[in-house]
């Protein structure tokens, strides 16, 4: 199977998220489906059906984040020295050569891509433009409202 990156602080997360599923999520739904038979004839039993339909979700999630764990690749860029270059992980501040405004992200992988906290996916076009490129490069990249230049004004390993 193929690898993913994944960043340190991403695998973090997915194991925080696995750890409470496992162990508060699943023996309360146990305890609710429990609960639910004590109350007699499971085909009208509408607590039940619900707890059970929770358990599936539950069951799913837990296997698909040990399924992104299993097939996962750590980059811990904090411990890859910075020679400025562009890779998985950094954050780029980028200026917009048209607008002039400057905006700051961090290239993570995909499950970790969040916009609000200036989080973009390795597999996004901006960090597609940008993976190998330096500091000072002035990179095309194209988003679908057209083509948009940036200049590349610092790489950090944070």
């Amino acid at each position: 199977m193929n690898k993913f990156p994944m960043s340190k602080q991403g695998e973090l997360q997915l194991r925080e998220e696995l750890e409470r599923l496992k162990t508060i999520e699943r023996p309360r739904i146990i305890e609710a489906i429990a609960e639910a038979r004590a109350h007699g004839d499971l085909k009208e039993n509408a607590e039940y059906h619900a707890a059970r339909e929770e358990q599936g979700f539950t069951e799913g999630r837990i296997q698909e984040i040990e399924g992104k764990l299993s097939n996962a690749q750590v980059i811990d860029v904090t411990a890859i020295s910075n020679t400025g270059k562009v890779i998985f992980g950094v954050t780029v501040e980028l200026e917009n050569i048209d607008t002039e405004e400057v905006v700051s992200y961090q290239i993570v992988g995909e499950d970790e891509a969040d916009m609000k906290q200036r989080k973009i996916s390795i597999t996004s076009p901006i960090a597609r433009g940008l993976i190998g490129k330096v500091e000072g490069d002035v990179v095309g990249v194209n988003v679908p409202g057209g083509l948009v230049e940036y200049e590349i004004i610092s790489v950090e390993h944070v």
